[in-house]
């Protein structure tokens, strides 16, 4: 029997928890409370993506080597730079006969709902890699603790599309859970896939007297979130830009900012972009990884911005089947996904 939390995975340095840690042990047996799986597919978040690809020079095979590289060194998938990894799917090859869930079988496929930074991960190879999406074709191996989440994969959905979906799942339910009918909302990010499923949820609770603004930097996001009219408003915008994202904020609102900013954009520095679009003692809910808590915390305080910030949390009860309904329930959403994520999209 391992740790339920992992600690019996922990090289180094002892005594932490497997996500802080530096190195995981892939090497061992499979313990009885652990679940291990034959990796075929990787979802390596938006934001770590982002930045390995400029450090890799857009070059594809240079992506392949350095997340090859991270890996090998780590025992996971860790990117040292954004703290950041993504999630997996793949079919389960054991069951520990102490893992809490015995209904799993053989050859069953699965998504892992918990961070690849703190989930054993061995790669054999990396087959290929879709540059858009930040989804890569593996052979590997995992392993899940018994406190790990994860999620059957849908027969009726692409296996690529519900890994899209549930890499963020925690945005769309935590967004369901803080607008408020009649709430002012900006999304930052919204043509993301976090920011689509949370964009949808959005609308749905702020309901017909509130207003959804969309902002979103590339132009063919922003016409394709025009069309899904989820949005009262859609702005090509630079998120990184604090200054113009409050112009255009203030123009729209008449003055009155937003009561709610969900930032979904997946690079540094949308933080003030964030506190300067709120109202006064408003909600800012982070979810991008990219963020910087210091620079958001410090930045609020330089601004005098009495502003209530919320760091996403990954975690939500039901937000698994909460991020695959949306999908279903909305065919002009789940068109995007398929586009952007379909099996056909993976060469």
């Amino acid at each position: 029997m391992g740790n339920p939390y992992g600690l019996h995975r922990v090289v180094t340095p002892q005594g932490v928890l497997p996500q802080p840690a530096w190195k995981l042990d892939v090497e061992s047996d499979v313990y009885e409370n652990e679940l291990f799986i034959q990796v075929t597919c990787l979802n390596i978040d938006s934001a770590s993506f982002a930045q390995l690809k400029e450090e890799c020079k857009q070059d594809e095979e240079q992506l392949k080597n350095r997340i090859l590289s991270i890996v090998h060194e780590r025992g996971k998938m860790h990117n040292p730079v954004t703290g950041s990894g993504g999630m997996l799917i793949g079919s389960i090859q054991y069951v520990g006969k102490q893992f809490p869930n015995q209904s799993l079988r053989k050859n069953e496929k699965v998504a892992s709902l918990v961070s690849l930074t703190l989930t054993p991960l061995k790669l054999e190879a990396i087959h290929s890699v879709n540059m858009k999406t930040g989804q890569i074709e593996v052979t590997g191996t995992a392993v899940l603790f018994e406190s790990g989440l994860y999620a059957v994969l849908p027969p009726d959905l692409p296996e690529t599309i519900a890994l899209a979906a549930l890499d963020v799942c925690g945005a769309p339910a935590q967004t369901a859970r803080i607008v408020k009918p009649d709430d002012r909302v900006l999304l930052l990010g919204a043509g993301g896939k976090a920011g689509l499923l949370s964009l949808y949820h959005a609308w749905q609770r702020a309901g017909k007297n509130g207003q959804v603004i969309a902002m979103e930097s590339n132009e063919a996001v922003c016409y394709e979130l025009e069309q899904l009219g989820l949005a009262h408003h859609v702005v090509q915008i630079d998120a990184t830009d604090p200054v113009h994202v409050y112009q255009r904020v203030k123009e729209i609102t008449d003055g009155s900012m937003v009561d709610l900013t969900i930032n979904c954009v997946n690079v540094p520095y949308s933080e003030l972009s964030s506190i300067l679009a709120t109202r006064d003692r408003g909600l800012v809910y982070f979810f991008s990884t990219a963020v910087q808590f210091t620079a958001a915390s410090l930045g609020a305080e330089g601004l005098g911005k009495d502003v209530q910030m919320v760091i996403g949390n990954g975690y939500t009860p039901g937000h698994a089947d909460l991020a695959l309904d949306t999908l279903r329930s909305f065919k002009p959403l789940y068109d995007i996904f398929l586009q952007r994520y379909g099996d056909d999209q993976i060469e």
